[in-house]
């Protein structure tokens, strides 16, 4: 008997397994450049393999979340942040009976567009780019699987499939995009819109674990929020006497789990009263079926407006941003002045986009350390 499991053979477990409103492969609207199904992967599960041995993958690695990877070995990079994110989507895709390949695919790919040092890097080119057609890392993670990606001889970029590129776009499109782009309708498909939700909670609760570990957060401070205060007592009454570093952990572990577990039944529920039975049923609702409850929501955002007050806005933060700023605006006018200087292999996107957009895209490609070691060569220490 051959044991083996087909890509017949997944699909065909996804019509009976998924729930009606989830996207199933064998319903894909397909990629760009069609191309041969694959005897044992299903549609999706190529996306995901395509993204993770991408180059722009990799380099997440060296790229901030919060804090510069030389301000310690156990603060979250791009890679970390993007990693934990797409285990919670698994888990929210696995519980809804959602198809766990896509939603993964979706947030693994959503910061290959993300500059070096963060929030702050996307900034200054936004600023730069402001009249040659802007610049965000959504729109740009599209441009790294549409086109900057060099593996295949038949087509640029990933040729990902439309689901998955979809799902990238979760704000929608505003601006040209040289490779045709998949219908987009009100909402995008369950999958991406607990993606999005996923990348969410990762964020909120690895940037408090960081905050922490920093000593720019305090628990006392921290302890305004009754989210982390309530979730903090419960932990606290279940392991008395455990040590202090212990308990902050399983605080943060308990935290994710509520938002986690709320997220999952408040989303149930709403398909349940929406009644959706298929995927464009999703896409034409009247609100997003992913969603938390309104008192959870409400609570969640008070954390977050509480990080940004307290960690993002930082004086600390605060100065390493604008150092971050300094050097990606320097690099990009410096590439502008000297379009000799790029790397030989970016002259055709010269000629197609023009000079500026090829210029974001080089810098925005950049690790932290490849910027600032390519700052000091160019303008020294």
């Amino acid at each position: 008997m051959f044991l083996a499991r087909t890509r017949a053979l997944y699909e065909a477990e996804e019509r009976e397994r998924l729930a009606a409103c989830a996207v199933r492969s064998c319903d894909s609207r397909g990629r760009v450049v069609p191309e041969p199904e694959h005897p044992y992967r299903t549609a999706f599960q190529r996306d995901r393999d395509r993204i993770v041995h991408s180059r722009a993958f990799r380099r997440l690695e060296y790229k901030t979340q919060v804090f510069v990877h030389h301000e310690g070995d156990h603060y979250r990079n791009r890679l970390t942040h993007t990693l934990e994110g797409s285990q919670i989507a698994r888990t929210l895709a696995r519980t809804l009976r959602l198809n766990e390949d896509l939603a993964e695919a979706v947030v693994l790919a959503h910061d290959l567009g993300h500059t070096p040092f963060g929030h702050a890097g996307e900034h200054a080119l936004a600023a730069l780019m402001r009249d040659a057609g802007g610049f965000d890392h959504n729109r740009q993670s599209l441009r790294v699987v549409d086109l900057l990606e060099e593996r295949y001889p038949d087509f640029r970029g990933l040729n990902l499939t439309a689901e998955t590129r979809e799902g990238i776009l979760k704000h929608g499109v505003h601006w040209e995009h040289p490779i045709p782009l998949p219908p987009l309708a009100e909402h995008p498909p369950l999958e991406a819109q607990v993606a999005d939700h996923a990348d969410e909670v990762a964020y909120l609760v690895h940037d408090l674990d960081d905050g922490l570990r920093s000593k720019l957060l305090t628990l006392g401070l921290l302890d305004e929020v009754r989210l982390w205060r309530e979730t903090r007592r419960r932990v606290h009454e279940r392991l008395r006497g455990a040590e202090e570093r212990v308990c902050r952990a399983q605080t943060l572990v308990a935290l994710v789990d509520l938002l986690v577990t709320d997220l999952v039944e408040e989303t149930a529920r709403r398909i349940g009263r929406s009644g959706a039975e298929a995927v464009d049923a999703v896409r034409t609702a009247p609100e997003p079926l992913a969603g938390f409850s309104a008192p959870l929501a409400a609570e969640k955002s008070t954390l977050k407006e509480f990080l940004y007050e307290n960690l993002y806005h930082h004086p600390s933060v605060r100065r390493m941003a604008e150092k971050a700023e300094g050097v990606l605006t320097d690099l990009f006018l410096f590439y502008r002045e000297n379009p000799d200087r790029l790397p030989r292999r970016l002259a055709p996107r010269l000629a197609e986009e023009g000079e500026a957009r090829a210029v974001a895209d080089y810098v925005a490609g950049m690790t932290d350390r490849f910027a600032l070691a390519e700052h000091e060569r160019r303008f020294g220490p």
